[in-house]
């Protein structure tokens, strides 16, 4: 996607691929543990880092520490999504 993209506009995004995996949820709050919660797995991670790839156009870091970033909506849009992001 290209950088005049919004941060809001990308969570958006987020949501939408996450609901098209897990679509009983109908809407995923900005505090819910995706892990946790069942709404990305071990297997699904990968595919949801590489979209988040996509989505923000860089390459992100998936270590220990850096998994924090993945866990929540709030933390997505906090930590990947908004402009400048270390993921």
């Amino acid at each position: 996607m290209s950088t005049s993209v919004s941060t809001e506009q990308q969570l958006e995004a987020v949501k939408r691929w996450l609901l098209a995996k897990k679509p009983a949820l109908g809407d995923i709050d900005l505090d819910l543990d995706l892990i946790t919660g069942r709404v990305i797995d071990s297997l699904g991670f990968i595919d949801f880092v590489f979209f988040l790839e996509q989505l923000t156009g860089r390459e992100l870091q998936t270590d220990a520490e850096s998994v924090k970033s993945f866990r929540t909506l709030r933390s997505l849009r906090d930590r990947i999504l908004t402009a400048g992001g270390k993921g």
